[in-house]
């Protein structure tokens, strides 16, 4: 049987057909007359065999020494500078927003204009993109190389201690959180909703790509302080606001931006882990060797049903996918691709190919559902079986449900109907989640456009009495789970 990986399937993350990428270097300033000419100098001198192209966008933050006006003299004379000016002075955070609007590049790097850090290391930080799937690179200024100047130790037990932090509260293992050289898929970047106007910028990132689970590799780097006589800006004071921006966004799930797909609402419901592996173990007896999954978000059922003799994992969210793509590193059975449940061209060349179709929380959205489950109805084989959640209700149909774009609630005998006239069997229907029906009905009288932070956590805490309960409540689950079988 053929496998999919020449026909929908995509391994690895970011790649192009020359084996390089084009760059976006990101450049705040503020009062570096001295130092940002020659700054700027040596990242436009950058010549590396992996770089396409290269693009400087620099964001003066309300110079009043002079910067400006020796930044213009340079932007006259290089068309690869991009030059922009804040009103007034509003931090390292913001100035990289405005350049960040800007950027084209495959991959976004921040350079300050301080001389600190040596532009010679950024081809060295593109190497992980381009061979191991990377999302982000930081440059570390502490992890082993050939030679490493000796740097002021009261600054380094600082970082070291807020990396430690750091690392206990995301769960990576950093060696340098408060690095300015970081590089990051500049999609991805721009996929981020970033406050942080100030140096609270290198914890929020650093942050938010852990939440994303983002693929972030470490390579060492040259250093030169300089100290505060010299102009150095860093203060005690900026310790204690990384510290208290590492409580903010550990509490706070703010890793979406508001985009068309909903993003930035269904992230909530992707961390309910307890919830999603009860969702994983109820569904778990149907899951057959040969899978495809529609609608695989961030893979948070991909993870629970693999390995699989093969597993395809689709969405059609750009930002799912690129996380799904950069999961399937070095996971030879699985396979990621963007398929629309209602564009038969999607399914084209599979005829046969799968033994299970999962496609959860999916139906409710596709314009014609009938066309879907044809499209799925070709690609099982014989004995094959589809195995879909749908929400329940109608008279549930709230604002959440708009905000979601649910086409409908459906029925028991709504879905019945649907399967079996796509050709389908119906061989089990049965209710899903009965106990957060009553919060569901109290979100539509609140006319709630999101779903609230603390009913979700308050169903993890309490999800372990919920699976044991939750079949004696009186009422229909929340959503009902159909399984068909093809003939």
């Amino acid at each position: 049987m053929e496998r999919p990986s020449s026909v929908l399937g995509h391994r690895g993350n970011l790649r192009t057909e020359s084996g390089r990428l084009s760059l976006s270097v990101l450049t705040p300033v503020y009062n570096e007359r001295h130092l940002v000419a020659a700054s700027l100098e040596r990242v436009l001198a950058l010549d590396s065999d992996l770089i396409s192209s290269l693009e400087v966008i620099v964001v003066d933050d309300c110079s009043q020494d002079g910067s400006w006006e020796i930044l213009q003299q340079l932007a006259a004379d290089e068309p690869r500078i991009r030059l922009q000016r804040h009103p007034r002075n509003m931090g390292k955070g913001a100035a990289i927003r405005t350049a960040l609007a800007q950027a084209t590049g495959d991959i976004c790097i921040v350079h300050d204009a301080d001389m600190e850090y040596n532009p010679g290391d950024i081809p060295a930080l593109l190497v992980p993109f381009l061979e191991e799937g990377a999302d982000a690179v930081f440059g570390s200024r502490y992890m082993a190389a050939p030679y490493r100047r000796a740097l002021m130790h009261r600054h380094t037990l600082m970082n070291k201690g807020l990396t430690g932090l750091a690392n206990w509260l995301t769960d990576l293992n950093l060696s340098d959180l408060e690095t300015c050289y970081k590089a990051v898929n500049t999609r991805l970047l721009k996929s981020l909703p970033l406050r942080s106007n100030d140096f609270r910028f290198e914890v929020e990132i650093a942050f938010k790509l852990a939440k994303r689970r983002a693929r972030i590799f470490e390579v060492p780097i040259r250093y030169s302080p300089r100290s505060y006589e010299e102009g150095k800006k860093i203060r005690a004071k900026d310790g204690l606001l990384a510290l208290a921006a590492m409580l903010k966004y550990w509490v706070i799930d703010d890793i979406y931006a508001e985009d068309e797909y909903g993003s930035n609402i269904l992230a909530d419901l992707q961390d309910a882990r307890r919830f999603n592996k009860w969702m994983a173990d109820t569904l778990r007896p149907f899951v057959g060797d040969r899978v495809l999954e529609i609608g695989a978000g961030i893979g948070t059922l991909t993870g629970q049903f693999i390995p699989r003799d093969l597993y395809l994992a689709s969405d059609i969210n750009p930002h799912y996918l690129h996380y799904l793509r950069a999961y399937s590193m070095g996971k030879p059975y699985l396979q990621v691709a963007r398929v629309d449940a209602g564009r038969p061209e999607d399914f084209a060349n599979v005829a046969e190919l799968f033994d299970t179709v999962l496609i959860i929380n999916v139906l409710e959205h596709v314009p014609d559902p009938r066309i879907a489950l044809e499209n799925i109805y070709k690609t099982l084989a014989p004995g094959g079986r589809i195995v879909v959640l749908v929400p329940q209700h109608p008279r549930l149909y709230n604002t959440l449900d708009k905000v979601l774009e649910h086409r409908e609630r459906y029925t028991r005998a709504g879905l019945q109907s649907s399967l079996e006239a796509a050709g389908f069997r119906v061989e089990r229907l049965f209710d899903f989640n009965r106990t957060s029906v009553p919060a569901w009905f109290v979100s539509g009288m609140l006319r709630r456009t999101k779903f609230s932070r603390v009913q979700l956590k308050m169903l993890e805490l309490i999800m372990p009495a919920v699976r044991r309960l939750d079949r004696l409540w009186p009422w229909g689950g929340l959503s009902v789970i159909g399984v068909g079988v093809k003939p």
